[in-house]
Order: structure tokens, then sequence, then C-alpha cells
């Protein structure tokens, strides 16, 4: 099965960044989104322009069954704690092409409906929706469920 993350809404390239020892205001510049590899923090697929339009992440993972229910596995999937999620992780790229994150979103997948996610097994797709402008006008960050994200089942192909 894959899972693919489209997203929207961008918070742009630029991002105020608050210290909070003596209240300045810096900027992270050059903000890039990209989901970070499970367990290993420093590799990231595809990182996106905070200013994109939209961006799109495509997946491999397993299934299977556990008595737990339907559990997700693969390269991009972390576990901590039995929760299972996706990290987009947000950050500023260099010069020289060095991303240095400042924050990060978790895509719950346990809260996926058990009938969306037996769906998206059989047509080997799980898509989920979503923009990246949290209400402060900042990167989207912390845990992320519905309504902030969407879960659909979909024909891979």
């Amino acid at each position: 099965m894959r899972i693919r993350i489209d997203a929207i809404d961008l918070p742009g390239l630029t991002h105020p960044a608050p210290s909070p020892a003596d209240g300045t205001v810096a900027a992270y510049d050059n903000v890039h989104v990209a989901v970070q590899r499970r367990d290993r923090p420093a590799e990231l697929l595809e990182p996106q322009p905070g200013d994109a339009p939209s961006v799109t992440w495509t997946l491999e993972c397993s299934i299977s069954s556990s008595p737990a229910g339907t559990e997700v596995t693969g390269p991009y999937v972390q576990n901590r704690l039995g929760r299972r999620f996706i990290y987009l992780s947000w950050g500023t790229v260099d010069e020289s092409g060095m991303f240095t994150m400042f924050r990060r979103a978790k895509l719950m997948l346990d809260v996926i409906p058990a009938d969306t996610l037996a769906a998206a097994t059989r047509d080997g797709l799980l898509v989920g929706r979503l923009g990246l402008t949290d209400a402060r006008g900042g990167p989207l960050c912390a845990r992320v469920e519905p309504p902030l994200i969407t879960w659909t089942a979909a024909h891979a192909g």
C-alpha cells in the first residue's frame, strides 16, 4: 500500500522566531518542509519550499493485523509508545543546502477510521489532505488529527 500526503496552504519562506529568553523576534528564512524518515531525523524525503502552491509526497508502507487492529509500518512511519504517525519536518535551508529543523508536525495514523484504512488496504492508497498553515499563520506543528487532516481511500495507479 502507499500513503499519499497532499498539502496546500503553505505558510511561506519566512517565519518569525521569537526568543523566549529576551522577547526579541528574529526570523526563520528559506523555510522548507519534508517527510522525515523513521528514526533518522537527517534523512528527509523531498524537501519543498514553504511558499509552494501545494506539495505531494508518496510513501511506501505495509499493513498488518495485530490484536490492536490494523498496523501501518514503513520507512517513514514513526512508532512511539504504540502510536503510529508521519513526521513533517519544518526547517531552514542554507546556501549550502543544509536543512536545519525547527519544528515538526505529527500526522497521526492511529485515528484513521477502521473502514477507511480497510478500504485503503484493499484499493492500495491512503490519502491524507491538509493545509500546512496554522491558525497564527505559521507552519502547522504538533499533533495533526481530523479535522485538520482528512484521510480517504483511493485506487492506486
